[in-house]
């Protein structure tokens, strides 16, 4: 049952990244057809963006009173809900009313499976769901271009909620198992630092996944010791991920004269980078610690931030990139396990939903950002912009580590 449920979580992640990339993807086609601006994407990005952090501030909460199963199985079939709604629509603003419910489902389904896998298995399996979540970005697009071939976008949007719509079938068939699946955990993560003391919660766990005790407001979450430091970790983290992946391309491009071609597939190398770094990342969880990991990501980081300022405009700055991808790898998974660790179970929910609420804060704020600099001032300030970020993201996950000892 343990091993049964497991690969129905696998299956979930894969789900989670499946409809993330199709946007991006179908975008070039869509807007036309629909006579919008070909801006007008980051419009639909950030009702979606803003819907996920809504329900990752509320995850807690249904979390509590339905349980992880019931909360992964009811936003997959939303955000299936939401993927069809996409398939049949015919105008912008069409989009924008089905993106609410695609945004909304995402944010629980993202918090509750995090802190449920941090609770209950080792750190390589974080890694390596975070791996699975990849996979299914990376398979969307492809999805998404047979579409258009054979027919048109609509159609990859269909064929994305018919995989989402069998996968909430299979959620909904699954329900038993998160009742016996805790129970038959052979590696279930205690909340215990791993080479710290051990830190115990005072609420007990149902066999649903479920919590008792009353969910926390957000005030009482940030009054938590280390909270606002470990919100800013999650935030420059995801800013840093998502600004590298957004503007690395171009500034190959327009800084270091690599051609538009070979700075194309230099960028996609940083998300197999990220991808390829988890699975890896995995297998060295059973000999590093989740702590070591993080600091082990944020040195590489470092080191390909530093290639990228040195190099210049020399032929090494794609290695920077590359490595700048391989640092994230083990951050985001191994900075989720640790949850619990520093916040005790009897938190760790509530805090897996802020968290979640400021990576995508930080996810939809800082690309923007450099955009405005890189157009207004200078697009080589794109190292230094990662650097600052990284140095308070380094700032911010050590203060935590000292505050929860």
């Amino acid at each position: 049952m343990f091993h049964l449920l497991l690969a129905v979580i696998y299956l979930s992640f894969i789900s989670l990244g499946l409809p993330d990339s199709l946007l991006g993807s179908a975008w070039p086609s869509m807007y036309g057809e629909l006579g919008v601006p070909v801006s007008y994407a980051s419009i639909i990005f950030m009702i979606i963006c803003g819907g996920t952090i809504v329900s990752s501030l509320q995850s807690d909460r249904l979390t509590r009173k339905l349980g992880t199963g019931k909360v992964t199985a009811l936003s997959v079939a939303m955000t299936a809900a939401a993927l069809f709604g996409f398939s049949i629509s015919d105008s912008f603003w069409l989009l924008c009313l089905w993106a609410v419910p695609y945004g909304l489902g995402a944010g629980s389904v993202d918090a509750s499976l995090n802190n449920y896998v941090a609770l209950h298995y080792a750190s390589r399996h974080m890694s390596w769901l975070h791996c699975m979540w990849g996979v299914g970005a990376s398979i969307g697009p492809f999805i998404m271009s047979y579409a258009m071939t054979e027919d048109s976008w609509n159609m990859g949007y269909r064929y994305i909620a018919l995989i989402q719509l069998c996968l909430t079938i299979l959620l909904f068939f699954s329900l038993p198992l998160w009742k016996s699946g805790k129970k038959n955990t052979g590696d279930e993560v205690p909340t215990a630092k791993q080479g710290s003391e051990e830190k115990t919660g005072d609420r007990e766990e149902s066999e649903e996944g479920t919590v008792s005790g009353k969910a926390l407001s957000l005030p009482q979450i940030l009054r938590l010791p280390a909270a606002k430091a470990a919100m800013l970790t999650f935030f420059c983290y995801c800013a840093l991920e998502q600004t590298t992946g957004l503007w690395g391309s171009s500034y190959l491009v327009l800084h270091c004269g690599v051609s538009e071609e070979a700075a194309a597939r230099f960028a996609s190398w940083f998300f197999i980078g990220v991808t390829a770094g988890r699975f890896a990342s995995g297998f060295l969880t059973m000999v590093l610690n989740d702590t070591k990991m993080v600091r082990l990501g944020q040195g590489i980081i470092f080191l390909g931030i530093s290639v990228l300022m040195i190099a210049g405009t020399g032929a090494a700055a794609p290695v920077g990139l590359i490595l700048t991808g391989l640092g994230c790898a083990p951050i985001y998974p191994c900075l989720l396990h640790l949850t619990p660790v520093h916040f005790g179970k009897e938190h760790s929910q509530a805090v897996f939903g802020v968290q979640m609420a400021c990576a995508y804060v930080g996810s939809c704020v800082m690309p923007p950002l450099f955009g405005m600099i890189a157009e207004h001032i200078e697009i080589g300030l794109f190292p230094l912009y990662l650097a600052v970020i990284l140095v308070v993201m380094i700032w911010m996950n050590e203060r935590v580590n000292r505050i929860t000892k």
